[in-house]
């Protein structure tokens, strides 16, 4: 589904190179559950924007059903991003006038009764119309959540998404992206190897590079 050839982000820091990515290969297999484990600054989230059309590497070429993502232009990634992609952030990002349904339709003009299942899927029935202040850390990272899936998108990018959480928490939401997914894959980047027991592979990253699969 998506491939990742010989992949670099390269930054300048003050004259400096700095590679983020440095020339990696990776694939994201069609309905898998793919983690990738490093510690901070290893350039694992680097990589998930790389394989998510965040951001274009400096070199290398990454491949999305057979289409490079370099080809398409700015509009044409925000519609892929938009129609295929779920994306789930290190903290939850929601727009604080607005209730749970209303920022997932904010992002996804879809149906009404769509989101407002999600999340009743996801134990939020008693919280639908609820403000984000007035939801614990726990459950406004489920109506991210919820957002990500409500296109039933290919692939899922949680990047961190445990990290502002407890323990207990943190191992719901997972546990929530991976049953609601669907046929749908998940590409979740963590630090916290206990938060990935439910993948099919985990790649490691270290100094911009992949140490080990398994």
């Amino acid at each position: 589904m998506i491939q990742a050839t010989d992949v670099s982000l390269v930054y300048n820091d003050h004259e400096k190179q700095v590679f983020a990515c440095n020339e990696v290969t990776i694939e994201v297999k069609q309905g898998e559950f793919l983690g990738i484990l490093g510690p901070s600054g290893s350039g694992k989230s680097s990589l998930l924007y790389l394989l998510s059309g965040l951001k274009n590497p400096t070199s290398g070429t990454i491949l999305h059903d057979g289409s490079d993502l370099q080809s398409l232009n700015d509009q044409q990634r925000a519609e892929l991003r938009k129609k295929r992609f779920g994306f789930v952030f290190q903290q939850p990002f929601l727009l604080g006038y607005l209730t749970a349904v209303e920022n997932i339709l904010a992002i996804s003009p879809t149906s009404k009764q769509r989101a407002e299942q999600l999340l009743v899927e996801l134990g939020l029935k008693d919280k639908l119309h609820r403000l984000p202040h007035e939801l614990s850390g726990g459950e406004r990272q489920r109506v991210c959540v919820a957002r990500a899936l409500v296109n039933q998108p290919e692939v899922i990018f949680a990047d961190e998404p445990t990290a502002a959480l407890d323990h207990t928490n943190g191992e719901q939401v997972v546990q929530l992206l991976n049953q609601h997914r669907g046929a749908g894959s998940l590409v979740m980047v963590t630090h916290d190897p206990t938060m990935l027991n439910q993948a099919n592979r985990v790649i490691g990253m270290n100094n911009g590079r992949t140490v080990e699969q398994c």
